[in-house]
């Protein structure tokens, strides 16, 4: 996610339940059986990182715990006023993303002390009751990135990203270094479309890369796998697993895995603990927060050698022996 206009989509509220006090930070254990929880994305639910957080409310929902709520594609001139909403109406945690409304959402966390807020954000957590997340999945990007190295045959990769924001970048630099690993041969074309759902703009920007050469496209974005699979090039996932629509060209996804966060938010709330933390650690491997997608149909089609040095280094990672350097400076073209 990150900073800028967001794609023109209908938006859709979904708004729940009756009232309820909204939870105190240094309130007991709470006595009712499901927590009130709101999400608020401004992206469609089906955009890959919202998609993820909305995934593992979804599931605490199917197991009872919470009373989940969420309003999708919300523009950020109307991020606070939904956040306000549903902060009245008594909702005790609220999810989301505020990379373009930093400023509107830490005031209205400090209107709403008794509210717990986790929200998606490159800045620090603000006491005493603003947390903060980030898809710190650098560790699968840079397998992917080791893999994709291997499967080059033109040694050119093409990049393609939303906006070049730490969020993104340090994603893309992870992969970049895992492909040099495996092939310091190997060049690159990077380029940010300016925004987080446009499928089509993403399409043709991956378009005038394989033209240019690249063999294997990094899909930061939705539209770029499609581009791969019209021109029969390889494609890596980013966050998701695609490899189901994508059969024959997504060759390895890295995944993000938000339950431990919202997990570990959810329980923190019931227990009346709750409070301004990073929670970027528990998209860490080692705590099930990410992963590297099973290669499915590309099994057996990675080279045997580079496989072996994948699965030592996921193991290493999960082990906490080894770590994969935060970069969160743009990555740069090297054609």
């Amino acid at each position: 996610m990150g900073w800028g206009a967001w794609g023109k989509v209908a938006r859709r509220t979904v708004l729940g339940g009756a009232a309820a006090l909204a939870v105190g930070m240094a309130l007991p254990a709470m006595a009712q059986t499901k927590l009130k929880v709101a999400g608020i994305y401004t992206v469609p639910i089906e955009q890959q990182w919202v998609s993820r957080i909305h995934l593992a409310l979804k599931a605490a929902e199917s197991r009872g715990e919470v009373e989940y709520v969420w309003a999708e594609s919300v523009a950020n001139t109307d991020y606070e006023r939904v956040m306000r909403q549903y902060a009245e109406g008594g909702q005790q945690l609220i999810v989301g993303e505020v990379f373009g409304v930093e400023r509107a959402a830490r005031a209205v966390a400090k209107d709403y002390p008794k509210t717990a807020f986790l929200m998606g954000s490159s800045f620090p957590a603000q006491a005493p009751n603003f947390s903060v997340f980030d898809n710190f999945i650098q560790e699968p990007a840079y397998l992917t990135g080791m893999i994709a190295g291997a499967m080059t045959k033109s040694n050119v990769i093409g990049m393609v990203g939303g906006y070049p924001i730490p969020e993104v970048n340090r994603l893309m630099n992870a992969f970049m270094e895992g492909a040099k690993e495996i092939n310091p041969k190997v060049k690159f074309m990077v380029s940010f479309i300016g925004s987080w759902f446009d499928p089509p703009k993403a399409k043709e920007a991956a378009f005038a890369m394989i033209d240019r050469g690249a063999d294997v496209m990094y899909a930061e974005r939705f539209g770029v796998s499609d581009a791969a699979k019209e021109r029969k090039v390889l494609a890596i996932g980013n966050v998701i697993n695609t490899q189901p629509q994508y059969p024959d060209t997504v060759v390895a996804s890295a995944l993000w895995h938000m339950e431990p966060s919202i997990d570990r938010a959810i329980a923190q709330v019931k227990a009346g603990s709750f409070k301004a933390e990073d929670y970027g650690p528990y998209s860490m491997m080692k705590v099930g927060g990410s992963s590297l997608a099973p290669l499915g149909t590309f099994e057996g089609k990675v080279p045997a050698d580079v496989m072996g040095k994948v699965k030592q280094r996921e193991q290493d990672l999960r082990d906490g022996k080894v770590t994969v350097k935060v970069n969160d400076g743009e990555p740069k073209s090297t054609m």
